[in-house]
């Protein structure tokens, strides 16, 4: 049935080899950012000023059919099945189910006929997965599965598919490898040393080239960028991890000149007392440079970093992936909050999705009984990715379809 966002609507799984613990709790800070901070500022009287950005820049971009919020703005498909965990696994063919039947239930059409409205068989197909927290909390494979099975039984070449995120490790630790996809290309922005050599002579080889700059420079847009006027640091750590410094983030060449089309698959988990689900997904796996944001402007990135054409135009199409959610401890892994939600969301408007896993997600912690900050600073990305016209939020017209 469909209700408007206004209505009310385990076993822990494993860690695999290389637990997301061991980049330690000030690198994990760094890497997916640093929530407490921001939320010791959002129970201030007055958030601190807003940095000057670029997304003036974004919006004088025309739009195409397919820019944000997509062919279903305010739309959003929640299926639930009670099989989808069992035992503390994934059951394939319940995943294929609940992907048929809310594909169907988001474009009111059949398999083929959802293709052919989102794709075309020469798109370069990108999915957007959250391998973060290997083995806890990260997009299941099981799910990707299934949406490359839809991907190439309506004609899209294997060699059109690729399996993306900003951190090529990340990707291995959670299972996407050649060996688990053959035939499916598989490709992180960047690498990083997880563990720097200390000393004057230490040698950096592993992550710089002679002229001290990052190995993975090159796989980022130096003319595709967002810009904030926040600097990065200069220290060796931050630049393994970022890549750049500076006050440019840059897009991953990868999305600006390779993808045609993305798939976002995020995961249900918060951040704070916020989420970190669709939007921040991409918001902040797209570009590098990132850490420097957390506190000026945090989920703002993830509405005007949406802004650009590079994602704007060309995210057809938001997958959460609530197999399992995780409802404390985010954005880092905390298995002992992990949960079996049985849950997948569709969406082609990203917004109108964290809308609604916000919703869910405060109404979870409170069910656990976490003290739940609902401050509107939390959820002020949303109205302003609805005032630059890139989703639809309001509760009077987000349409949720629960089956």
């Amino acid at each position: 049935m469909y209700s408007s966002l206004s209505d009310d609507s385990a076993k822990t799984p494993t860690v695999t080899r290389r637990q997301f613990v061991q980049i330690g709790a000030v690198g994990a800070g760094v890497l997916l950012g640093t929530p407490h901070l921001w939320a010791q500022q959002a129970s201030q009287p007055s958030p601190p000023p807003k940095p000057k950005t670029n997304i003036d820049d974004a919006l004088k971009v025309a739009r195409t059919k397919y820019s944000l919020p997509g062919l279903f703005p305010g739309k959003v498909v929640h299926v639930q099945d009670a099989q989808a965990v069992t035992d503390g696994r994934i059951v394939p063919s319940a995943v294929e189910r609940m992907f048929a039947r809310g594909l169907q239930e988001l474009t009111g059409q059949n398999s083929s006929e959802s293709f052919n409205l989102l794709f075309t068989k020469d798109d370069v197909v990108g999915i957007k997965v959250n391998p973060a927290g290997a083995g806890i909390i990260s997009t299941r494979p099981e799910v990707v599965d299934v949406v490359i099975a839809w991907l190439l039984g309506n004609g899209l070449p294997k060699q059109n598919i690729i399996i993306w995120d900003r951190f090529d490790m990340m990707l291995k630790d959670a299972g996407y490898t050649p060996e688990r996809f053959p035939g499916i290309k598989i490709e992180g922005l960047q690498t990083m040393v997880e563990k720097l050599p200390e000393g004057d002579n230490a040698d950096h080889s592993a992550w710089l080239d002679k002229d001290g700059n990052h190995i993975s420079a090159g796989n980022f847009d130096q003319d595709v960028y967002y810009w904030a006027d926040v600097e990065g640091p200069k220290d060796l750590p931050y630049l393994n991890q970022h890549v750049f410094n500076g006050k440019y983030s840059y897009f991953g060449k990868l999305v600006t000149q390779k993808l045609t089309k993305i798939i976002n698959i995020p995961v249900f988990k918060n951040t704070g007392n916020g989420v970190s689900m669709a939007t921040k997904n991409l918001g902040y796996g797209a570009i590098c440079n990132t850490n420097r944001l957390h506190t000026p402007l945090f989920f703002d990135v993830c509405t005007e970093v949406l802004a650009f054409p590079a994602l704007r135009d060309k995210l057809v199409l938001n997958i959460i992936d609530g197999l399992r959610g995780q409802y404390e401890g985010g954005p880092m892994p905390a298995a002992q909050f992990v949960y079996d939600y049985n849950s997948l969301f569709f969406a082609t408007d990203p917004f109108a999705a964290d809308s609604v896993g916000h919703k869910l997600m405060v109404q979870k912690r409170k069910e656990m009984g976490i003290k739940v900050n609902e401050h509107p600073r939390y959820t002020e990305y949303l109205r302003y990715a609805e005032r630059l016209g890139l989703g639809v939020v309001d509760p009077a017209k987000v349409q949720v379809r629960h089956v």
